[in-house]
């Protein structure tokens, strides 16, 4: 729609969201300007007062959708209320006073050391091209804690094998570095010779390829990682995002600084790491019932 053109861009080109993120912006906003036009015969959403968005509230609640969903669609639009303010094309946010409904806190089960070593030393992978990439996937996932889609973007060139580290672009195009275990390096050696045996003509610099020589795509990664931890493990969710908790939480648990897993997960504040510290309160508690001076019998 026109009349969020400008703030799309003001998304993709200032604040460098992803398309995935500005299709998501997008869809919510037009979702309102929808309810608007139906209800009040207008899809024009600046000049709306906060009893018309409670009304689609209201609404999206009677239709069964979550409070968790509902939170995403009003912080849509709390963000383009803002962007209006900033382009000084309204004088006050009609959200300005809102509150985010309740929603119960998702807790993320990660998988354990032992499902890993069973994934990447039980679990057979093909002797093929597919079956060596796979493998090196699951390794670097779990050894970086990297997004899907930065190991999607990966390319060639950001590997520096001289200095044992790779560039990752996150979030916003905001690059980081993270080191390459001597492990890790190994295993990124034997996928690239395969890489380079491809019978197929390769055109991009990425990484990661599909067998036919192209730039691998979400639905792969997710499939890949649902296939060999299916074999491995019983845990319901099976995801890359799965594997980038349990990255974090095996870090925290073997005594890692939370500043420091913080900088390695491309986090831009501690309270976006601290989510992954439910996760090893369990060896927390151990390690303070074993060391602090009112339990230790001497």
């Amino acid at each position: 729609m026109s009349q969020f053109s400008d703030y799309l861009n003001y998304l993709s080109l200032e604040k460098k969201c992803s398309p995935h993120t500005v299709l998501a912006y997008t869809k919510d906003l037009e979702s309102f300007a929808a309810f608007c036009s139906n209800e009040f015969d207008s899809e024009e959403i600046k000049d709306c007062v906060y009893p018309q968005i409670r009304n689609w509230i209201v609404e999206l609640l009677e239709e069964k959708v979550s409070n968790r969903t509902v939170n995403r669609k009003i912080a849509s639009l709390k963000s383009y209320y803002k962007f209006l303010l900033k382009v000084e094309l309204i004088k006050v946010s009609p959200l300005v006073k809102h509150k985010a409904l309740k929603v119960s806190k998702k807790i993320q089960i990660p998988f354990s050391v032992n499902e890993m070593e069973k994934v990447l030393e039980d679990v057979w992978f093909e002797d093929s091209y597919e079956g060596e990439r796979d493998k090196f996937m699951i390794e670097l996932f779990y050894a970086t804690g990297i997004r899907k889609a930065e190991l999607i973007g990966l390319t060639l060139k950001d590997v520096d094998l001289a200095v044992k580290t790779i560039k990752v672009l996150g979030k916003r195009n905001k690059e980081r570095i993270i080191p390459l275990t001597t492990v890790l390096i190994d295993s990124l050696k034997r996928y690239l010779k395969v890489r380079e045996g491809l019978l197929v003509e390769i055109e991009i610099d990425s990484l990661f390829l599909t067998k036919k020589g192209a730039k691998i795509y979400d639905s792969l990664v997710y499939r890949v990682i649902n296939l060999y931890f299916s074999r491995a493990s019983s845990k319901v969710k099976k995801s890359p995002h799965v594997l980038r908790h349990t990255f974090a939480t095996h870090l925290l648990n073997e005594g890692a600084d939370l500043n420091a897993v913080k900088e390695l997960l491309g986090h831009t504040s501690l309270a976006a790491t601290q989510i992954y510290v439910h996760s090893s309160m369990a060896k927390l508690k151990e390690v303070y019932r074993k060391s602090h001076p009112r339990n230790v019998k001497t």
